[in-house]
């Protein structure tokens, strides 16, 4: 027991980052933290699942509320349409991950069985997901406190004298729903709650992805490690009908999931081009206080290195799949066999990576196609002259 115990899995990689999301209405899963994979199940009528219900009809009046507003004052301006897309892209992530939770436990039991047959040899996945939970979290952390940080300073600075500092701070925040009704303090702390859920969501899509990637790399790294422990000695056929096997269940393992979380890849990097394309632009404009300009700054680098993040991690799971063909083509004549052609053949026959409901594949060169697209979109914000605004979140 104590073997098991101890053994590197998927579960145990993703727990802390699972249970961190349920506080916040994500992935309602039971069971996470059970050692055995067959207790995890999903339920709809969980308390977790209950709480992330009512989290999603939340987040879908904020966003009729925010859509309201801009049909009843013809407000299109850039400052609305964030707040729009906000609201709406962050309850569409909620809907995705509790459609992902219904199909975990299957997934779940799928990943066992592949590794009781193919234990993972280094645990150090388990550590390097644990870490990217704690650091994305903190910097996420950081740059919402120091956006309500730069709200406050400006409604002490402009006070308004029907309303105390938390109502004055709540009405700057989320001016397009208290237009719409009549602001109350316990509206205004459930609109907060709402807010402080989908800027976490925000974030944690990208986590999830890139805890996703390092343990599919880890996968296909492990067969790498042992075909080029295996170069320059003698290798009977079976060995490489076995490594192919193995290859084969680690390239399955990155279709599965990818089948599960595909929707959450797309909306995190539509999510990531929309909003440095905005943080962008806004540290471009004349900034009031230097409140401001320590967040708009702060959150631009952390927007862009969150995003180079997730797609250099996810791009690793594709790198990964197609190294064993560097290592197959040194084979000498007289050890190549039919194994080795099969191989071959698999690795350059299938595309294994990551993808956006599969209209994309996070592969290297998407960095540079989004680093293209982002200077496009704002050299048209800047011709047609849309004028940076804050983003409420």
């Amino acid at each position: 027991m104590d073997i098991i115990r101890e053994r590197p899995t998927f579960q145990n990689a993703m727990k802390l980052t699972i249970l961190i999301g349920q506080f916040f209405g994500l992935n309602p899963v039971l069971g996470i933290t059970n050692i055995d994979t067959k207790r995890v199940r999903f339920s709809y009528i969980s308390v977790r699942s209950i709480y992330s219900i009512l989290t999603i009809v939340g987040q879908v009046v904020v966003f009729l509320l925010c859509t309201t507003y801009i049909v009843m004052y013809s407000d299109t301006s850039l400052h609305s349409i964030t707040s729009m897309v906000f609201g709406s892209s962050n309850c569409i992530t909620t809907i995705l991950f509790f459609r992902a939770a219904t199909k975990w436990p299957k997934l779940m039991n799928y990943i066992t069985k592949v590794e009781t047959i193919y234990p993972n040899i280094d645990g150090a996945f388990v550590t390097k997901c644990n870490l990217s939970c704690i650091i994305v979290l903190t910097l996420a952390l950081v740059e919402h406190v120091l956006a309500d940080f730069s709200k406050v300073i400006y409604v002490m600075d402009c006070p308004n004298p029907k309303l105390d500092t938390y109502g004055g701070f709540i009405m700057h925040s989320f001016p397009w729903i208290f237009t719409v009704i009549e602001y109350k303090t316990y509206l205004g702390i459930f609109v907060q709650f709402i807010n402080i859920q989908c800027t976490f969501n925000w974030n944690f899509a990208n986590l999830f992805v890139i805890c996703v990637s390092i343990y599919l790399t880890s996968r296909l790294e492990q067969v790498n490690r042992k075909i080029l422990e295996a170069k320059g000695k003698f290798i009977p056929n079976s060995f490489w009908r076995n490594m192919r096997e193995e290859y084969n269940r680690a390239t399955s393992l990155v279709r599965r999931l990818d089948d599960v979380i595909g929707g959450i890849i797309f909306i995190s990097f539509a999510n990531n081009l929309f909003f440095i394309c905005l943080q962008l632009l806004n540290t471009l404009a004349p900034l009031k206080g230097y409140e401001q300009a320590v967040y708009f700054m702060y959150s631009f680098v952390f927007l862009v290195m969150r995003s180079l993040a997730v797609s250099l991690i996810a791009a690793r799971v594709y790198s990964a799949s197609k190294e064993p063909a560097f290592a197959l083509y040194e084979i000498p004549p007289s050890m190549y066999c039919t194994e080795v052609q099969r191989f071959l053949d698999q690795v350059h026959g299938e595309s294994v990576a990551l993808s956006g409901l599969r209209f994309f594949q996070v592969k290297r060169g998407l960095v540079l196609t989004i680093a293209g697209t982002i200077v496009t979109y704002e050299l048209v914000l800047l011709q047609f002259g849309i004028k940076p605004t804050v983003p409420k979140h």
